[in-house]
């Protein structure tokens, strides 16, 4: 019926129009009189016909809209505020206006082998950047619960992403017949596996995303300095996969993930985005909720760019809210007490 109404009504108005102009009298006329009254009949038509079709057009946006919205929920589903004793805030933005989703991707799991964490960053963005992020989200979810080390979390992604891209290029040329060798070399995608233990201890692995930020009270600083692993896709990963030690998340501390997009972002004038400026007004008040962090990053990526950014950007804060009866030794080599019994949060 919505079909035959949006069908029906244009056309009646245009046998209105075509009626008018035939079969009225006053339409055969030349005076000014008849003229004046037959523009005015024909600019009703027109004015009915775009309201119609901006009516239509309004309803459909609405509807996508409601599906991109649908669609984001199971990409890149809400984390809880609370995951195994960390305070947690994740949002992701689009470079495609309009869009709710892109190519960046993020999720965080509760395992018997601590809080694992991916942060990644698909070349591109629009629809094949995020059927990439899709396949590497749904291979992370599953692998950060079987697999009981860091470095086999990450051979599963590698697998993951090699066989959607010789899935999507086989669909995009079905006529080869042939089952395509290698993923095309300018396919890539940057990724950040990390680990936080119920000690706190801090592992990851890294190929080509930029390290996360600690915010601690010694100020805000990159969580390492190793040099990354190549990004998945032009490379293969190397045969022995030992996870970074990065000491520990103390009790108040943070850790800010991101994509590339946010130290990238310009404003008019070509000046890149100071993160960690922005991360270090947002730490003033040392506790700050992992979501105070978050959205005064974003109000200030916002206002750089002028609320129009040109790279997708995903932001997640993780913050230790466990409670520790005390610690020795220096931060990042100290043992911390054992900690109150905590639930694990399944997901």
């Amino acid at each position: 019926m919505r079909r035959v109404f949006a069908l029906g009504l244009p056309t009646a108005w245009g046998a209105v129009a075509i009626s008018y102009k035939f079969g009225c009298p006053l339409a055969q006329q030349e005076g000014l009189g008849a003229r004046i009254v037959t523009s005015a009949v024909f600019l009703a038509v027109g004015t009915g016909l775009i309201f119609h079709v901006r009516r239509a057009l309004l309803r459909e946006l609405t509807q996508v809209r409601k599906v991109a919205g649908a669609a984001q929920s199971v990409l890149l589903r809400p984390l809880p505020p609370r995951l195994d004793g960390l305070g947690v805030a994740a949002a992701q933005l689009s470079a495609d206006r309009g869009a709710a989703i892109g190519g960046d991707l993020y999720e965080a799991i509760a395992t018997e082998q601590g809080v694992r964490v991916v942060m990644g960053d698909v070349r591109g963005h629009g629809l094949p950047a995020i059927g990439t992020a899709a396949a590497l989200l749904g291979s992370f979810r599953e692998a950060a619960h079987d697999e009981p080390e860091l470095g086999g979390v990450l051979r599963r992604l590698e697998r993951a992403f090699a066989r959607h891209l010789r899935e999507r290029s086989r669909a995009e040329h079905p006529s080869t017949g042939r089952e395509p060798d290698t993923p095309p070399a300018e396919e890539f995608v940057t990724v950040l596996l990390l680990e936080i233990r119920r000690d706190g201890e801090l592992r990851a692995l890294n190929c080509g995303h930029p390290w996360p930020y600690l915010l601690s009270a010694h100020g805000v600083a990159p969580l390492a300095h190793t040099e990354p692993l190549p990004p998945l896709g032009p490379f293969p990963l190397p045969p022995d996969l030992d996870p970074v030690r990065c000491g520990h998340l103390l009790p108040g501390e943070s850790l800010v993930l991101y994509t590339d997009g946010a130290e990238d972002a310009r404003d008019t004038h070509g000046r890149f985005f100071s993160l960690p400026t922005a991360l270090t007004v947002a730490t003033r008040d040392r506790q700050a909720s992992p979501q105070t962090i978050l959205r005064t990053v974003f109000t200030a990526l916002l206002r750089h760019t002028g609320g129009r950014p040109t790279d997708d950007i995903a932001v997640l804060v993780l913050r230790n809210d466990r409670r520790q009866r005390h610690t020795s030794g220096a931060r990042g080599t100290a043992r911390p007490a054992p900690l109150d019994p905590q639930p694990t949060t399944n997901r």
